[in-house]
């Protein structure tokens, strides 16, 4: 009975090795030269006398099986010995070769900073990543706010001369621009000056050596008007506080106009009347309106839609020729100085239309000063007439609203 069993055995086990040799993954084809089909290593579990009588499956074609549905494998024999029939384990899957990186892939620098992902580091200002380290922002853009058709009204509360050899000016000016087109404007302007007077070097000379600078070199402008046209060839804007922006552009000015003039007859004095001293202030006498120009030139830094600041240095120009004081030519000068020295009235006296008398006849009140007396200093102004061409270079600090 026992060979009889044996065979018995054998029949059932090579159905089920055929089959779980199938299912099992394909194995790399083998060297030449090396056997195609390796032996079964047979289960530790089996009995010796399985071993005995176990032969070797048949050779399998080494190609990749295509996936068939799983179907479940053969009874088990029944009988006496049944836990010989149980069949071996599978051997386990091949793993795939890990994927090599192309030649051409980034590499990560290690001394590169991380990018940023903090979320106020990627906000956005006006469209750019100011916040953000690792971008750098190129960007033109246009204006931000457009000026064809707008207009400026523009204060300079402070208005004081920078070249002043003979003169000094401090005043104030107010303008009016109309953006005709994006670079193009119109504009009028009138200024005046509150302080205007001879500079400190000048009446130095008058007190220690009775001399001073020629008439036309030391005429004071008192105030001016003018019109003229305004260019801005540049523009840009500017970050300030990390979260705003600010336009700016040069500005360039030119115009012509007219300006009123004077000239110090007499500065401030000191008069001693019966033992009682007054101070006297400066005498000045008006020479006339003179013929004004006008070039400039700055930057206008814009604050929004509405408001702007004005930082310019512009160049007052305007003729400077003294030939009459008050309205006085030199042949009235010598006609009032002939009757002060007559101690005559001036009722009568051929006098120019111009010329007004009452500046220079009568006694102030309060000083006790003689007005006769500034006869002889005004004929001195006009009795050598002088002409020039004076430059008033003033700087401009103002703001503008445009509508």
């Amino acid at each position: 009975m026992r060979p009889f069993r044996s065979i018995a055995l054998l029949v059932a086990a090579v159905p089920a090795l055929a089959f779980a040799q199938g299912a099992a993954p394909a194995q790399p084809p083998a060297a030449p030269g090396s056997d195609t089909t390796a032996p079964a290593s047979p289960s530790p579990a089996e009995p010796p006398e399985r071993q005995r009588t176990q032969r070797d499956a048949p050779a399998v074609p080494q190609s990749t099986p295509e996936a068939a549905p799983a179907t479940p494998s053969a009874p088990a024999a029944t009988g006496e010995d049944d836990t010989d029939s149980t069949p071996s384990a599978p051997a386990p899957e091949a793993q795939a070769p890990a994927a090599t990186p192309p030649a051409d892939a980034p590499v990560l620098d290690t001394g590169e900073a991380p990018r940023t992902t903090d979320a106020q580091q990627q906000r956005l200002v006006n469209g750019a990543p100011l916040y953000n380290p690792n971008v750098n922002v190129h960007i033109v853009q246009k204006k931000r706010f457009a000026d064809e058709g707008k207009h400026e009204l523009v204060l300079y509360p402070g208005v004081v001369q920078v070249n002043g050899k003979f003169t000094n000016h401090v005043g104030t000016a107010l303008h009016y621009v109309y953006h005709l087109q994006e670079n193009f404007a119109l504009q009028v302007g009138g200024q005046y000056n509150w302080y205007s007077d001879e500079s400190d070097f000048n009446l130095e000379l008058i007190d220690k050596v009775r001399e001073q600078a020629q008439a036309a070199s030391s005429l004071l402008l008192q105030w001016g008007a003018h019109a003229g046209v305004e260019v801005t060839p540049l523009y840009g804007k500017f970050a300030f506080f990390n979260n705003s922006l600010a336009q700016f552009s040069l500005v360039l000015s030119g115009g012509a106009g007219i300006g009123k003039t004077r000239h110090l007859i007499r500065p401030e004095v000191a008069n001693e009347v019966e033992g009682q001293t007054y101070q006297v202030p400066a005498r000045f006498g008006d020479t006339g309106n003179k013929f004004l120009g006008e070039v400039g030139g700055g930057f206008r830094v814009q604050f929004g839609e509405s408001y702007a600041i004005r930082l310019e240095v512009r160049d007052l120009i305007y003729t400077a020729r003294v030939d009459k004081v008050d309205g006085c030519n030199l042949a009235d000068f010598e006609a009032l100085e002939a009757a002060r020295a007559a101690n005559q009235p001036f009722e009568g006296l051929n006098l120019s239309g111009s010329c007004k008398v009452a500046k220079f006849d009568g006694v102030d009140p309060e000083t006790k000063k003689n007005y006769r007396e500034d006869i002889i200093l005004g004929r001195d102004l006009v009795a050598e007439p002088s002409s020039d061409v004076l430059n008033n270079v003033s700087f401009y600090a103002g703001f503008s609203v445009l509508f």
